[in-house]
């Protein structure tokens, strides 16, 4: 991508009503668009945040026997009512609409309703189980309050995986997987040592889950932590019991401020005893399935990234999910020899599989630089008089620190390319 052709641009500040560090750092360097509160759209460079996040959370459920499938946002009624979930003072997130047609309808918030139904088609004996599946979705939630950007909208983006299996059994081994699977996931993307397993309220889902908290200054959330024995506790179930359980003291336990980025939750059998979700075992007896959800949100990750890494120059992306791998600047000036160096190396980095955002515009250095700091491409890449006389190009690493002059020759096996 050059530059010069994104129709995005950076901005000096963000929307005065704009009060999360997250957002006022994606809308300025033109990754978001503010709507309204809550309420964001994915600009290029933003999407291509959103979908790298996406891969690696693809690759780790696929990894673990997970399906991709794509549900609808339009939720029916008296689906919701079997489980006594459309009743808003147990759901106080809806989104509801009237049809035309007649009839009331909900905005998808959560999917274990519809998804279980579904299955109803596709499960009637012991052999049809286990099965996992999984969405990429939009979900739409009534926040009373959306002040902490992309963190917690109205509207979000959301992987939600469901698995559906014979017995405790089963249920809890995949339970177990699925555990791991987030961890590698949250490793790859660069959160990993300050993600931790957290024991917390189901709130609306069930009595109990797990959740993912990320150590973060912005985060809402407070948990209990015991670093030695990797335990986690949210303040909402800490209590004698959950200590007593957990064989520990309030004394052993810090208080850090967390950000949520995961949630799992083990149904048991009640929601699909609720919704007919039966399949025949080997005697031909009907067995109620066990049901468990797994969450992670997947624009709220993208905002802690943010929140973690970014003041106000900026911010600098994990390699992984960064928009582009190489941030190539020109500071040609108005030495046309420069240019061309700088043109060749962009075409060469193309052909050679580099993701490369090539600021190719007429601007000063200082403003180039600003920009690249906004936009936070991790390896940042420098075609100057100064490189070239030094012998080749200057290469920053903004995650190390480490900057070297790396010779034309060796630049592509330098940068990865193929």
């Amino acid at each position: 991508m050059r530059q010069s052709q994104l129709f995005t641009k950076t901005r000096k500040h963000a929307p005065s009503d704009e009060v999360a560090k997250n957002a006022q750092i994606l809308i300025r360097a033109g990754f978001i668009h503010k709507e309204m509160a809550g309420v964001y759209a994915y600009l290029p460079l933003g999407l291509r945040v959103q979908n790298k996040i996406k891969q690696i959370v693809r690759e780790e459920m696929d990894s673990i026997g997970g399906q991709e499938l794509l549900m609808t946002a339009l939720q029916r009624k008296e689906l919701w009512e079997k489980t006594k979930r459309w009743d808003d003072n147990v759901v106080d997130v809806w989104f509801k609409t009237n049809l035309k047609a007649g009839g009331e309808v909900g905005l998808g918030w959560s999917h274990e309703e519809p998804i279980a139904e579904m299955m109803k088609n596709y499960v009637s004996s012991f052999r049809d189980l286990p099965i996992f599946v999984y969405q990429f979705q939009t979900k739409l939630r009534n926040e009373l309050r959306a002040k902490s950007g992309i963190m917690r909208g109205r509207e979000f983006v959301m992987k939600d995986m469901y698995s559906f299996c014979l017995n405790e059994e089963d249920h809890t081994r995949f339970y177990n997987e699925t555990i791991e699977a987030y961890k590698r996931v949250y490793t790859r993307l660069g959160i990993g040592e300050d993600t931790f397993v957290t024991f917390a309220s189901g709130g609306a889902f069930t009595q109990f889950s797990h959740e993912f908290q990320t150590i973060a200054e912005a985060g809402e959330d407070k948990i209990y932590l015991n670093r030695e024995k990797g335990i986690a506790i949210n303040e909402e179930v800490l209590n004698e019991d959950t200590l007593k359980q957990l064989n520990i003291t309030r004394d052993d336990l810090e208080e850090v401020n967390t950000a949520e980025v995961g949630n799992i939750f083990n149904f048991g059998t009640q929601k699909s005893e609720d919704l007919g979700l039966y399949y025949k075992n080997e005697k031909g007896e009907q067995i109620p399935v066990w049901m468990g959800s797994y969450g992670i949100g997947i624009t709220r990750v993208m905002g802690l990234l943010v929140e973690k890494s970014g003041s106000e120059k900026g911010m600098v992306w994990p390699k992984e999910v960064a928009p582009f791998s190489v941030h190539l600047i020109s500071l040609s000036g108005n030495n046309e020899e420069i240019k061309k160096e700088a043109e060749h190396v962009y075409l060469q980095l193309v052909e050679r599989g580099v993701e490369v955002l090539f600021d190719d515009r007429e601007l000063r250095a200082g403003e180039k630089f600003a920009d690249a700091d906004l936009i936070g491409i991790p390896i940042r890449l420098v075609v100057s008089e100064k490189s070239m006389a030094e012998g080749g190009f200057e290469v920053v690493d903004r995650i190390s620190g480490r900057t070297e002059i790396v010779p034309e020759s060796g630049l592509v096996e330098f940068l990865g390319g193929n």
